[in-house]
């Protein structure tokens, strides 16, 4: 039960507190006090009787004074006497018997690593805020500890069927055995049959290769991703061979804002907004024949000047195509891989501070905690889900319909 305002105001009357720091010495004497009394009790109730009690006690066991012990809190570091019984029956639940740090500071510094902070920074955080000696190398092997819980992470059953499925890597580098690298994150981002965001993978490798991929792709097939409706990618050479080998049902949609970007690196400058406005009504044609007619407009205005910018859209349109036959809320999903690049600018910003990791786990380890806060935020699904599913259902029937 909290303080009432008279209780507080004697408080302060009685310590003659003038500043935070007057409260905060207050605080940490208190809490420490408290720490006591109530390992007091515990003993007390292991016993069965209390301190000095005259009546007969119901045991033959008996106190036997005290054993200093320094804990670390987050009021800083201070020692406490935990008492002891005769026959050493008493384990103390409250501090239990080996632990020392009951500032949760772990959690902490899990969650400040995090956050993009490196071991040094989180060294002087702590250090400034809770007045205790946390060395670099202790922050690294605190962290070390959820690299168990990755390896369940990402080995841990998946669902039988996603409608969509994002896939798109990040480079970094990585130091090893003396020298730097260029490493790849495969990062593979599914949309759940209820509507819901989830990341199904992260994995750290050699540079983005389709070889790589495949590889990717049987994991999840392992895990249990029996089938995938939709892929939506870039467009690296070999990715349609490697979702073929392991889904061939599945549909692939190459992002059209990533071929807008290919096919603007050759327009000039004094021609690019133009050229982006003229495109505009190819990708938001209404079916695909009217596409079709549009691009080639397109083609008689810019094509002469331009040829690559416009066969770059005819030689790969049978994976640009594939959401022309859906409305539009199926369209806004599957059309672009910004959702998976949103999902990467949140993986840039908290490895900002990283020019090079130290090694391949700690990249994993970062990008891993990093996916932990993302995830906690998905917490809406799709927008207008139920029309979306409804119409897949339709289209796909029991191939969607038998994993519901």
């Amino acid at each position: 039960m909290p303080a009432t305002k008279e209780q507080i105001r004697q408080i302060i009357a009685d310590n003659n507190l003038n500043s935070v720091a007057d409260v905060y010495s207050l605080l940490r004497d208190s809490f420490k006090d408290i720490l006591q009394e109530l390992m007091e009790a515990e003993l007390d109730a292991s016993l069965g009787y209390e301190k000095n009690q005259k009546r007969e006690a119901p045991t033959s066991n008996k106190r036997n004074g005290h054993t200093p012990k320094t804990l670390k809190s987050q009021y800083g570091e201070f020692q406490i006497d935990v008492p002891r019984d005769r026959e050493g029956e008493f384990e103390p639940k409250l501090i239990p018997k080996y632990q020392r740090d009951i500032s949760g500071i772990e959690e902490k510094v899990i969650s400040l690593y995090a956050r993009g902070m490196s071991t040094r920074d989180i060294h002087d955080q702590i250090q400034d805020l809770y007045g205790m000696e946390l060395s670099a190398e202790m922050v690294s092997k605190i962290t070390d500890r959820v690299l168990p819980e990755i390896k369940e992470w990402q080995s841990r059953p998946l669902n039988p069927i996603y409608p969509f499925v994002f896939m798109d890597c990040i480079h970094y580098k990585v130091r090893e055995d003396g020298r730097i690298l260029s490493r790849a994150a495969y990062i593979v981002l599914g949309i759940t049959a209820d509507g819901y965001k989830d990341i199904l993978s992260i994995t750290v490798g050699a540079n983005e290769t389709s070889k790589f991929w495949l590889g990717m792709l049987n994991d999840l097939k392992n895990r249990g991703v029996q089938d995938v409706l939709f892929f939506c990618v870039d467009g690296l050479p070999g990715f349609k061979e490697a979702i073929g080998a392991v889904y061939p049902d599945a549909q692939i949609q190459r992002c059209v804002i990533h071929m807008l970007r290919n096919s603007f690196k050759y327009v000039n400058y004094s021609d690019l907004k133009k050229f982006s406005s003229d495109f505009k009504a190819v990708y938001n044609a209404p079916n695909e024949t009217s596409a079709l007619s549009e691009l080639e407009k397109i083609k008689e205005k810019w094509g002469r000047k331009y040829p690559y910018a416009i066969s770059n859209w005819e030689n790969n349109w049978e994976d640009i195509s594939s959401f022309f036959q859906f409305s539009d809320d199926i369209r806004r999903i599957m059309y672009t891989t910004n959702i998976i690049e949103g999902l990467n600018r949140q993986y840039r910003k908290v490895t900002k501070t990283k020019s090079v990791f130290p090694s391949d786990s700690a990249l994993e380890k970062m990008l891993y905690l990093a996916s932990g806060n993302v995830i906690k935020k998905w917490t809406q699904r799709y927008r207008n889900w139920d029309q979306v599913l409804n119409q897949l259902i339709v289209l796909y029937g029991e191939r969607l319909t038998r994993y519901l």
